[in-house]
């Protein structure tokens, strides 16, 4: 089953977020993401649904699972390589920013390998 991109995105963020602050709540989505808490929550539930994360009941932690990490790392990977060979290629850095975002989901895993051997080789 394909996940859905705000799917990918959210779990991207967690990521980048966990990174960047340590611990990660619904609200610190909701203020990075521009969303209202209440759309978060719904998104966080069904991503726990999916056993993409775990919310703690006490401290509100969300933390990603095995298999959300996965999909987070992978999501987050065609995102800082596409970025870069947006960049690399003369592309406005925040433009290479939003479309990276935008074709991160749809690659194949053939067109993505190869587009991650030209950026590695042009290091």
């Amino acid at each position: 089953m394909r996940n859905n991109q705000s799917e990918e995105d959210y779990v991207e963020r967690i990521l980048v977020l966990k990174e960047r602050k340590g611990n990660v709540r619904a609200v610190d989505i909701a203020k990075d993401m521009g969303f209202s808490k209440p759309s978060i929550s719904v998104a966080m539930k069904k991503l726990e649904e999916k056993k993409y994360i775990e919310i703690d009941n006490f401290s509100g932690y969300i933390n990603l699972t095995e298999s959300g990490m996965q999909l987070a790392q992978k999501i987050y990977e065609r995102h800082k390589i596409l970025t870069s060979l947006f960049a690399k290629l003369g592309v406005n850095p925040e433009v290479a920013e939003d479309d990276a975002c935008k074709i991160e989901h749809d690659l194949s895993e053939e067109t993505f390998s190869k587009l991650k051997e030209l950026e590695n080789n042009m290091k």
